[in-house]
C-alpha cells in the first residue's frame, strides 16, 4: 500500500498546511527570514501538498514567470520524513503538471547543498553559487521540450 499521496493543494484552504510546513522547514530549521518566505506570491501560484501517512509533510510551489516558462520554489519536506523520495516524487509531479500545461523551461534557485538532487531529475546549473536568504544558491534550468 503506498502511503504516500501528492495532490493540488486548493487554495485558500490550504494554505494553512503549506505556511505550517516551509515555517518548520525554512524559519526553524534554517533560519530563513519571515518577510523573504512569505513573499506574497503564493495565492497567485500553484502548490503541492505531500501526504505521509495522511499528514501534510512536504510542499512545493509552482509559479508561472511568462506563458511557456515556470519557476518551481519552496520545496519543503519536513525532517522527519526525508529519505523516503517525497521531494523526488513531488518534483516528478510538478514536472508532469507542467508539461501539460505546455510549459517549455521551469526554473529554480537550488540550495547548493542540493543541487545533486536536482541535477539527477535533468536541471542543469547556470552561472555561479549566489546568496538568498542567507544560503548558499545556484540557479537552475530543465528544458520539457
Amino acid at each position: 500500500m503506498n502511503e504516500l499521496v501528492i495532490k493540488l493543494a486548493e487554495l485558500p484552504s490550504d494554505l494553512p498546511q503549506i505556511y505550517r510546513i516551509r515555517y518548520l522547514v525554512f524559519q526553524i530549521e534554517q533560519g530563513v527570514d519571515p518577510s523573504l518566505e512569505f513573499d506574497g506570491k503564493d495565492e497567485s501560484s500553484q502548490h503541492l501538498l505531500a501526504y505521509w501517512q495522511e499528514n501534510a509533510v512536504g510542499t512545493t510551489r509552482i509559479r508561472m514567470l511568462a506563458p511557456k516558462t515556470a519557476k518551481i520554489e519552496r520545496v519543503a519536506v519536513l525532517p522527519e520524513v526525508r529519505g523516503l523520495g517525497i521531494g523526488k516524487q513531488m518534483m516528478v509531479k510538478a514536472i508532469e503538471i507542467l508539461k501539460s500545461a505546455q510549459v517549455s523551461e521551469v526554473q529554480m534557485n537550488a540550495q547548493e547543498q542540493v543541487r545533486d538532487f536536482y541535477q539527477k531529475l535533468g536541471f542543469e546549473p547556470e552561472g555561479a553559487v549566489f546568496e538568498e536568504a542567507g544560503i548558499p544558491h545556484v540557479k537552475m534550468r530543465k528544458l520539457l521540450r
